[in-house]
């Protein structure tokens, strides 16, 4: 499971269509997305969310993009949503064990007390949490294609990246700037 990247795929569930269609859907309303996500991560087969439980998922979601715009415009996160933040940390019940490492020593992991959507949506809280420990909130980038608006993280050294992908919207917008410019030039 990508524990880093996994707030952010969460949180990109909120899909719109890139090239400009206006197109848009909330992925987490798609069954066989939701089931997807949960098992590509890493928690196995599961069934797709009660209806209370969908409501937290889009809750958590509504919460963490509203820091991700915050973080993106560069500015600290906001008290009030690390409170709600914490909320969700505190409700997922973990015990700890210890076991082998693989490299013939020990380590103590977190184990947690019962799986399933409220353990998916504490975990996504923590990998959330852990971008902001360790200070990469500097680094959360929304997507500047209007039509897109997808985040994620800029890891270049100058942390200029503009585009969630330079190949799609980067292309995509170069494109349309090509043509506006052209466009003003036979209108002038």
């Amino acid at each position: 499971m990508s524990m880093e990247r996994l707030w952010i795929d969460f949180l990109n569930s909120d899909w719109h269509d890139w090239r400009g269609s206006g197109k848009s859907a909330d992925r987490l309303d798609q069954p066989d997305y939701v089931l997807a996500f949960a098992r590509d991560q890493g928690y196995g087969q599961l069934a797709y969310p009660l209806p209370e439980e969908l409501a937290d998922l889009k809750s958590l979601r509504e919460l963490l993009r509203r820091q991700a715009l915050r973080m993106a415009d560069g500015k600290k996160p906001e008290e009030g949503i690390m409170k709600e933040l914490n909320q969700v940390l505190e409700k997922a019940a973990y015990t700890r064990k210890l076991e082998e490492n693989g490299e013939g020593g020990w380590q103590v992991v977190s184990v947690p007390v019962q799986s399933g959507w409220k353990h998916i949506k504490a975990d996504i809280a923590a990998s959330f949490a852990e971008t902001i420990r360790n200070g990469e909130e500097s680094r959360i980038r929304i997507c500047t294609n209007p039509d897109c608006l997808w985040v994620f993280t800029d890891f270049t050294r100058s942390r200029t990246k503009r585009y969630c992908d330079d190949k799609c919207c980067g292309n995509l917008m170069k494109v349309r700037r090509f043509r506006a410019r052209r466009k003003e030039e036979s209108e002038s």
